[in-house]
């Protein structure tokens, strides 16, 4: 028996989420049919994130465990001659059998990204919030640097959501307009809560508009209180782009 890693890309649209769920399509489903038909075997993977419906992503990581004589670099090329096109695998490779995606200790970074114009563009009707109006980056940036450190990120947890502690560490937020009408809201962090990402970009976001000083996010972060933190944005706009394990 071995533990294959697989490095996942895919446009989350078409899926209702990661997580395998009755009567849906998930990434997680299509893997486990894959690598089932694949082996001869009943494969069920692990997911390091269990991101969303209609959430993206370039650096997911799953593993499952096989005895198939296949060589670990090559279940990538032998993946992605089963898989739509809209589920990629980027890199596999054999790892030692204790290695747990969702146990070991990394760093994620998310990306979340606006469109910022008077009309919406349909190359981005699935992968960017759409937001008409005038948007203060510089605001939003300054707003993103007090997110940084090892906070109890309570106010920006989703209700549901099943942890044994709401702190965590964010290293690094940033807010750039990368070209005039896309901003992008890039986080990495040791890990996020259930939505976290999502409402901080919402809470940004009306930073952007003025609705709310710059000031107010530690406040924000210090009350613990969800009602206080700004609204959850849409998932399409959140991509998780890397998994980085130390």
């Amino acid at each position: 028996m071995k533990r294959i890693k697989l490095v996942v890309a895919y446009d989350g649209t078409n899926y209702h989420g990661w997580q395998v769920q009755p009567r849906e399509i998930t990434i997680e489903g299509v893997l486990n049919e894959a690598l089932t038909a694949l082996t001869g075997e009943e494969i069920q993977v692990i997911g390091a994130s269990r991101t969303d419906a209609g959430v993206h992503a370039r650096g997911n990581v799953a593993v499952f465990d096989t005895e198939s004589r296949i060589p670990g670099e090559k279940f990538s090329y032998a993946l992605n001659q089963r898989l739509p096109e809209d589920v990629i695998i980027q890199d596999s490779c054999e790892v030692t059998a204790d290695f747990h995606p969702r146990h070991c200790e990394c760093r994620k970074t998310y990306e979340y990204t606006i469109l910022n114009r008077t009309f919406p563009l349909p190359e981005y009707r699935n992968t960017a919030f759409f937001c008409y109006g005038d948007l203060d980056v510089e605001r939003m940036d300054q707003a993103a640097k007090q997110f940084v450190g090892e906070h109890d990120f309570a106010a920006f947890c989703s209700a549901g959501a099943q942890v044994q502690s709401t702190v965590r560490t964010i290293y690094s937020v940033t807010v750039e307009r990368e070209q005039p009408e896309v901003i992008r809201i890039r986080i990495r962090g040791n890990g996020f809560l259930y939505n976290m990402v999502r409402i901080i970009a919402g809470t940004l976001l009306e930073v952007g508009r003025g609705n709310l000083e710059v000031s107010k996010i530690a406040d924000i972060i210090a009350s613990k209180d969800r009602a206080n933190a700004g609204p959850t944005a849409p998932a399409k706009g959140l991509k998780l782009m890397q998994i980085e394990y130390l």
